[in-house]
């Protein structure tokens, strides 16, 4: 292994990843502070956002941590931090209703939701492969194919991660539309509401990133070797 010149906007790249985490947190707290008019908890606003869509069998249940909030496709369920479960503030409320947004993309077969839970199985392979066969590629220069087939794989988890961007950012446009249009927040309170939801969706384009500038170096260091043959 060596130092590449692409590692130096990975590195960069990382700097922005740890800046957005720490954003994101520190939105989150900020926010939650601050009361929403409706007075509703995030359980509440989760539960009526879900039922003015029709879906009255997603249960939303509280889970412990913080910013563990996610919907699950499998069980079809909207799990709600529990400060976000039961805090009455812009940002328990932006977070739940961004949460719904995705139940709503399950139900209406939002196409990159769905192209997202059909590359789940392929991906998590990939993703557990690929680390190995780059690795290994860079150790055993006289098998090249390692080093290209690691790369496949590394695309493959790569795209994945290119594929959640717009999921994450149509649930909370989503979630925008339907918390003004039901009356869950004031015009006011779109400010705080898209600070929120824009900090996290941060964290989504900085890991997607840093994914794609080490794939490039990659490819670069690959095309270099056979240039080299």
């Amino acid at each position: 292994m060596f130092f590449h010149p692409m590692d130096f906007l990975i590195i960069i790249a990382f700097g922005l990843s740890m800046w957005a985490s720490f954003r994101v947190r520190g939105t989150f707290n900020k926010w939650s502070n601050v009361p929403v008019y409706s007075r509703m908890t995030g359980a509440e606003a989760a539960r009526r956002m879900l039922d003015a869509n029709g879906l009255y069998d997603v249960p939303v249940e509280a889970v412990p941590g913080t910013l563990t909030d996610h919907y699950d496709p499998t069980t079809r369920t909207v799990r709600l931090s529990e400060p976000v479960y039961f805090q009455s503030s812009i940002s328990a409320v932006s977070v739940a209703c961004h949460e719904v947004g995705h139940a709503i993309q399950h139900q209406v077969h939002y196409p990159m939701l769905v192209a997202r839970h059909k590359m789940f199985p392929v991906v998590n392979f990939a993703s557990g492969v690929a680390p190995i066969l780059i690795l290994a590629g860079f150790f055993f220069q006289q098998i090249p194919w390692l080093l290209g087939v690691g790369i496949i794989f590394f695309a493959a988890a790569v795209s994945f991660q290119l594929v959640t961007l717009p999921v994450e950012f149509n649930a909370s446009s989503r979630a925008r539309d339907e918390m003004v249009s039901h009356g869950f927040i004031s015009n006011e309170e779109e400010r705080g509401v898209a600070k929120v939801l824009n900090a996290a969706a941060l964290t989504y384009v900085a890991a997607a990133l840093i994914s794609v500038l080490e794939l490039l170096k990659y490819l670069m260091i690959f095309n270099g070797r056979n240039n080299d043959d």
